[in-house]
């Protein structure tokens, strides 16, 4: 587990944040539809200042309908990143299935979904330190806000989409956790284990 370490300033937390995309995801190739949104810049970072998770639903539900009501050329994607809050991956995962109540709360079923991603990720029946679980870690608990019309579109461009998850596996087996952590993507003070 991460120890608490000081809030860092909002700048700092999305400057990692974009680090972690930068070599992981896009360096990776983790996902291959990464990079187009990242060089056009269309990625919205938005670091929450929810301390709980009541706010936190406000400012999710918030941030749904701005990606819905935004032009997919210059928003196509939003990292609601939660530096201060769901530090367990646990009450993380739970806080998805809220998630999803948002969506369909505000009737964007099928327009928008939640990919996550967690410091402590772990995939159902794995060992918390199975290189594969690193696929879904990020710096900072992550809300990521995807449209679903994109997610189409990026298959289409991408017609082996169905084989990015065993590519990945690949890829971080290949690496190993000292390839993982010498990617230094933690936040401050937030070892990789």
């Amino acid at each position: 587990m991460h120890t608490p370490t000081p809030p860092a300033a909002p700048d700092e937390v999305i400057a990692l944040t974009q680090a972690w995309l930068e070599k992981a995801v896009i360096g990776l190739n983790l996902c291959p539809f990464a990079k187009a949104v990242h060089v056009k810049q269309q990625i919205r970072y938005v670091v929450s200042s929810a301390r709980n998770t009541d706010a936190l639903y406000e400012e999710l539900s918030a941030e749904l309908q701005h990606l819905h009501q935004s032009d997919p050329a210059e928003i196509d994607t939003t990292l609601l990143i939660l530096p201060e809050l769901l530090a367990d991956f646990l009450d993380y995962n739970d806080f998805l299935d809220i998630a999803d109540e948002a969506i369909d709360d505000l009737e964007l079923d099928g327009e928008i979904q939640i990919a996550s991603f967690h410091p402590d990720y772990q995939f159902a029946d794995s060992k918390a330190d199975d290189i594969e679980n690193y696929t879904n870690r990020s710096p900072y608990p992550i809300l990521h806000l995807l449209r679903e019309a994109s997610i189409e579109r990026a298959v289409e461009a991408f017609p082996e989409a169905e084989e990015i998850y065993e590519k990945n596996m690949e890829t971080l087996r290949k690496l190993g956790l000292q390839g993982w952590r010498n990617l230094q993507l933690a936040a401050p003070g937030k070892g990789c284990k």
